[in-house]
């Protein structure tokens, strides 16, 4: 499973990366005379409404939504585990501060979370990111709090604090190590959340703006054809399934190891 959701994961981002040598088209290119053509030798995927490559285009959303869940997750971890690591190392006031905290942002659904600040702030791929963050960090602060909850009564901590070792470099240099391999796991399960909170906040026209193309967007616009041209669907959709399973079964396989 480790090896599929890794083949996959690379693919993509291999696809990503090179889409701009990859694509045979421009994605905005136009070509109203063979709008809603299908899949052909010349089209690999066929054309859009506005007679636009959808295969150039899929390329260029997998960018986007690499790009997207790449920051989420990145800001989101580093964000979460800080604040989860002080929680559970001082305990106390501080643990019962953040802990209600983050309580109170886990009663509300993510995801409506995440479209009512979007809403608030505006259509575009930043404010998709900032909200995505400000909902994302708080399962790895729950995670972080956890471990540090376990890893402080280690031997190796107590005598690092008994040799008079700073708080940061026991949070950095003992705690750390320890949390990383669970964080590793969440994150990479964070990344297929991530891609598919994006696609949906574009879906409904509150994420990536036209004429960039994303995923969510395309499935969208391919709504109204899905009985004469379904492939405006059937390739998106197949592109963000691929990706999300294949972090989906990275991470399930590294959390087995």
């Amino acid at each position: 499973m480790t090896r599929a959701g890794a083949f996959i994961v690379g693919l993509v981002v291999l696809a990503a990366v090179a889409g701009p040598w990859l694509a045979p088209f421009d994605p905005s290119a136009q070509d109203l005379a063979l709008r809603l053509e299908g899949p052909s030798w010349l089209h690999w995927f066929g054309l859009d409404e506005l007679g636009r490559d959808i295969f150039s285009r899929v390329l260029s959303g997998a960018r986007i939504s690499l790009l997207v869940g790449v920051i989420v997750v990145s800001v989101s971890a580093t964000l979460g585990t800080l604040i989860g690591g002080m929680a559970g190392y001082f305990g106390g006031i501080v643990d019962d501060a953040i802990s209600r905290f983050v309580d109170i942002l886990l009663a509300f659904p993510g995801l409506l979370l995440a479209i009512a600040l979007v809403a608030v702030l505006g259509p575009s791929i930043v404010n998709v990111v900032l909200a995505l963050t400000l909902i994302g960090w708080v399962g790895y602060a729950r995670l972080a709090r956890a471990q540090v909850l376990q890893a402080r009564e280690f031997d190796y901590v107590q005598a690092a604090r008994a040799l008079g070792a700073s708080t940061p470099r026991i949070l950095l240099r003992h705690l750390l190590p320890t949390v990383l391999p669970a964080l590793t796991v969440q994150a990479t399960l964070g990344m297929a959340g991530a891609i598919l909170s994006e696609a949906a906040l574009s879906f409904l026209g509150l994420g990536v703006q036209p004429p960039t193309p994303s995923w969510g967007a395309m499935l969208n616009y391919g709504r109204a054809h899905l009985l004469d041209a379904p492939h405006l669907t059937i390739f998106p959709g197949l592109a963000m399934a691929a990706l999300i399973l294949g972090f989906n079964f990275l991470g399930d396989g590294l959390r087995e190891r």
